[in-house]
């Protein structure tokens, strides 16, 4: 079968495509397990090379994924299964809304289009995973801990298309176009190389420049409460929720992984629990009320009990995350 993945030469992305060649093989639109001869990663500017992991069955395309033709032809065949990443993030999608629209909404619609063009009513329907967000929750009334039934008010134009495509998806399901499931990310720590533009990015940083010996600017308060969640487990449970029976999600495709609720400081403190003798750059705070205000925005505290009983991983501890960091790019 094919799996295509978009946002594939992201971390996320690449680490998920690691991961699956692993594996070998995935459930299939008829059923049955079949084994994974064609991995493509799809992002808006794919590099000339591929991945030194990858091997004869990955191919990398670049394209608009708001480009509904381009789309249909990345997902040309019905044996296929489509892990849905791309995404403007947070921050970026806060600072230009038309693009933000253009490509998490319309782009999201594009994808689920050419998935419901495959889908064969009674001989199998494509498997769908979308990355969403827990920025789907927010708002003055929300909840000190909000779970997979909290009410949607997101305050980002990015929760807000992360909220939309999670219905889109439910709805998707319901009229048999595919088979789909939404994974509610938490912040995702350690990301290795640069800053990008998503409004949590310091949080990887927090860890990943002082490890490297370099300052760490953090745009937020020591007290900033944030639910995270290592990359090792956000992979595992993008496709566990793949493989997950349909039977067991019901109506409410959307599932919140499992998460650690942190504050800035506690990230710290595990940094330096971990690090040992390690010499570690430093950590100063210049304040950005821009993100600030986002983050403050954000759930401070996450239930996941869907994501328990479904087996989804969670990451032993944060100190756990870290050690997991080390080993894998240090």
């Amino acid at each position: 079968m094919k799996v295509v993945i978009t946002g594939g030469t992201g971390f996320i992305g690449q680490r998920l495509g690691l991961a699956l060649l692993q594996r070998g093989k995935l459930t299939a639109p008829g059923g049955g397990e079949a084994p994974i001869d064609d991995l493509v990663l799809f992002d808006v500017a794919a590099p000339a090379d591929a991945p030194a992991w990858a091997d004869g069955r990955v191919s990398l395309r670049s394209g608009d994924i708001a480009d509904p033709a381009v789309v249909r032809a990345l997902i040309d065949r019905d044996d296929i299964a489509v892990f849905h990443l791309a995404s403007v993030v947070s921050g970026g999608g806060e600072k230009d809304f038309d693009l933000a629209m253009r490509v998490n909404l319309a782009g999201g619609l594009n994808v689920f289009e050419a998935c419901r063009a495959r889908g064969k009513p009674g001989a199998g329907l494509p498997r769908v995973v979308f990355a969403s967000s827990i920025a789907v929750f927010g708002g003055a009334a929300m909840a000190p801990v909000v779970g997979d039934h909290a009410k949607q008010t997101p305050q980002t134009t990015y929760g807000v298309t992360k909220a939309v495509c999670e219905l889109l998806v439910n709805d998707y399901t319901r009229k048999g176009f595919f088979d789909g499931r939404s994974a509610r990310l938490p912040t995702v720590i350690i990301r290795p190389g640069k800053p990008n533009a998503a409004a949590s990015s310091f949080v990887s940083g927090l860890f990943r420049e002082p490890l490297n010996g370099e300052t760490c600017s953090i745009p937020v308060s020591q007290d900033t409460v944030m639910p995270v969640l290592g990359y090792r487990s956000i992979v595992g449970g993008l496709i566990a929720l793949h493989e997950a029976a349909g039977s067991d999600l019901g109506d409410d495709r959307a599932v919140s992984l499992p998460s650690f609720t942190v504050t800035v400081r506690d990230m710290m403190d595990a940094l330096t629990r971990v690090a040992g003798d390690r010499k570690l750059g430093d950590i100063v705070f210049e304040p950005d009320p821009f993100i600030q205000r986002i983050c403050d925005g954000w759930p401070r505290d996450a239930s996941y009990e869907r994501a328990t009983r479904l087996g989804l991983p969670r990451d032993a501890s944060l100190d756990a995350i870290v050690e997991n960091y080390i080993e894998d790019f240090l």
